[in-house]
């Protein structure tokens, strides 16, 4: 119970990597807070939680995360009820893909709005309760996209590769208050996200990568525990890649 006392915010929760972490923090003794676009849906992620982990203490909150107000109020709500945040992970996050040519503006500020202005809203939100306990980890979702680029994301791309900026630069401010902020970049993984890639694509990911598989939300969950216990605490500012090799 590694986590044992701390109070996480896990946002993007209703499934997919976002459950995986959720539930992965419980089992290691955090309390959980769940977030989702409704409190519906983070709720289902909240009922797994009580299945899996019958002793752990998680609740639902739905809030959309590209709007600071709604932002601020959610994070208030969770720690007059649950506690202040120790915790966040940022895994909010949607895909609107398509060529440059034909993507369309609401195509562009719907994904950064979300997957990049989603972060800052939520990391300023925590870090004030952070710095004075003087302890915090931050953990955000970025992708190898992010590192890469991928033809037909250039919008998916630009957001994930600002997080990474948004990391480091976290990471130096806060760094002297007990906080470490990192990223991680997980590569193909099976989620709703990739349940639509081709077979031709997926044969080629299985192929490519050394591991030859592509991966799980429970790989990516097991990266969040460890950046977010104090085997972490000397390492801030970093990208994790978690991508079974597929980027070497």
């Amino acid at each position: 119970m590694i986590l044992e006392s701390r109070v996480a915010l896990v946002t993007g929760a209703s499934r997919g990597i976002g459950r995986a972490v959720g539930v992965e923090l419980a089992r290691m003794g955090a309390t959980v807070a769940c977030l989702a676009t409704s409190e519906k849906n983070a709720q289902a992620t909240v009922d797994v939680i009580s299945q899996t982990v019958p002793t752990a203490i998680s609740k639902a909150w739905g809030c959309d995360v590209s709007d600071p107000e709604s932002v601020d109020s959610v994070v208030k709500s969770i720690e007059a009820e649950l506690g202040t945040i120790g915790i966040l992970v940022n895994n909010a996050g949607v895909t609107r893909d398509t060529l440059l040519v034909r993507m369309s503006d609401e195509d562009w500020s719907t994904v950064i709005d979300t997957n990049l202005k989603g972060v800052f809203n939520c990391c300023r939100a925590v870090i004030r309760g952070m710095m004075k306990a003087r302890w915090g980890r931050i953990i955000n979702i970025t992708s190898i996209v992010g590192l890469h680029g991928a033809a037909g994301q250039v919008n998916y791309a630009a957001s994930k590769a600002g997080i990474v900026g948004l990391t480091m630069s976290i990471a130096k401010e806060t760094g002297s208050r007990g906080i470490t902020c990192n990223s991680i970049a997980p590569g193909f993984i099976e989620t709703d996200m990739t349940a639509d890639l081709p077979e031709d694509m997926r044969e080629h990911v299985c192929k490519t990568a050394p591991v030859a598989r592509l991966g799980t939300p429970e790989d990516i969950a097991k990266a969040v525990v460890f950046l977010a216990g104090e085997g972490s605490s000397y390492i801030t500012g970093q990208t994790l890649t978690v991508d079974g090799g597929l980027s070497l």
